[in-house]
């Protein structure tokens, strides 16, 4: 039997108890050492979000566990600070590791992780791809607790026999429907062909879809299942309105006016490829639009440049494919725009996510033609929800 392919545990009474999930409503009562609490507050939480309040114990434990919840609220914390309950600092060997589906993802996960664990001594390292190999395998040499990094490359350092993986304690997948997909499923499979069977495996996602849950069968044992419906993942902060525009080539002008109706202090805008979000990049600083755009092509240092200039607020758009849909979080973005609409269902709730980060506030604006109509109204049956017409007064509403 392969390591991918764990044995259920048949005893109903510790899975009973497995599943039982209490709720706790402040850090101080999760056992969680006075270094992390201290790195905790220092980040700036003060109560944990509901994930966190369900989900940090679980992991702490031990258990396998599968969460899902609303696009920022909190879920990178909740994995983060349940995995550094376990960490033996005295061996300086790899005993966690998250799995992220892209380069900018990650190092997002590393930097809040590298604050909330700024009072003790756990060293990180980020394996991902468009760095020096060579600096990767100096920095394994000596000996990393915790390793944040695409499928690729720590597949890559295992094989090279750079990355050991023999003291793992915890493999986490960070959006985990895409790591799951048909893009990551293989190389998922044989890093679990590498780790020691008795690996806790947590997956967390805004979007879980059935089939990704049943993958878990495989490769779980009685996972807490920590899920939300699919209609209460829309978040509730998230105003969503649509403009018909009839035709695509009216989206621009119809865009610029609407930028005459509303003052917002920053917004994201999607488009679904990279040649379209040139045009649109183009197109807006002609008009004098303080715009930037970030795409694939882009080197990691590149994108990392942009997203800090973005997030600092010397521009007010930001342009860009699905790159950025997940896992991006830009406090001051209030307003996201789906210039074109997404390709999946999946990929809507995590783009508006975008906008009202954390509990905060947010409009999200579609602009559709008339080949988008079905799949707004897929849309709306799909997560219960429904998507009106933009009023007059929105200016009012952001």
């Amino acid at each position: 039997m392969s390591n991918f392919e764990k044995k259920s545990d048949k005893n109903e009474e510790k899975i009973n108890k497995t599943q039982e999930i209490i709720v706790y409503e402040n850090f101080d009562d999760m056992d969680i050492s006075d270094d992390l609490l201290r790195g905790i507050y220092s980040y700036g939480f003060e109560k944990p979000s509901a994930i966190q309040q369900k989900a940090i114990v679980k992991v702490a434990e031990g258990h396998d566990v599968i969460a899902q919840a609303q696009s920022g609220s909190g879920k990178t914390a909740a994995f983060l600070i349940g995995s550094l309950k376990n960490i033996n600092y005295d061996e300086n060997v790899t005993q966690k590791i998250v799995l992220t589906p892209t380069r900018d993802l990650a190092k997002q996960i590393y930097d809040v992780l590298k604050c909330l664990a700024n009072y003790t001594d756990l060293t990180i390292h980020t394996l991902i791809g468009g760095t020096k190999i060579n600096d990767d395998i100096y920095i394994l040499n000596r000996g990393v607790h915790y390793i944040i990094g695409t499928p690729g490359r720590i597949y890559d350092m295992i094989k090279r026999k750079n990355l050991n993986v023999r003291n793992l304690k915890s493999l986490i997948l960070d959006e985990a429907d895409e790591m799951l997909s048909r893009g990551f499923s293989s190389q998922i499979y044989d890093i679990f062909q590498e780790i020691p069977t008795q690996v806790q495996v947590c997956l967390f996602s805004a979007t879980m879809p059935e089939e990704c849950i049943q993958i878990t069968d495989k490769f779980m044992r009685n996972p807490v299942k920590i899920l939300v419906k699919k209609e209460y993942v829309t978040l509730e902060g998230i105003k969503q309105y649509y403009i018909d525009v009839q035709q695509d080539n009216y989206k621009y002008e119809i865009l610029c006016d609407l930028y005459k109706t509303i003052s917002v202090s920053q917004a994201i805008i999607f488009c679904r490829t990279k040649q379209r979000v040139d045009q649109l990049h183009n197109e807006l600083n002609a008009n004098n639009f303080s715009c930037t755009s970030i795409s694939s092509e882009l080197s990691t240092q590149e994108r990392e440049s942009i997203l800090k200039d973005f997030k600092h607020g010397h521009s007010r758009i930001l342009i860009a494919t699905d790159l950025i849909a997940r896992g991006i979080d830009i406090q001051q973005v209030s307003l996201v725009i789906n210039y074109d609409l997404p390709r999946d269902k999946e990929n809507y709730i995590h783009r508006i996510g975008r906008a009202g980060r954390f509990g905060r506030k947010g409009v999200c604006i579609n602009l559709i033609t008339r080949d988008d109509v079905t799949f707004v109204r897929d849309l709306e049956k799909f997560y219960g929800i429904n998507i009106e017409e933009l009023p007059a007064n929105i200016e009012e509403l952001i």
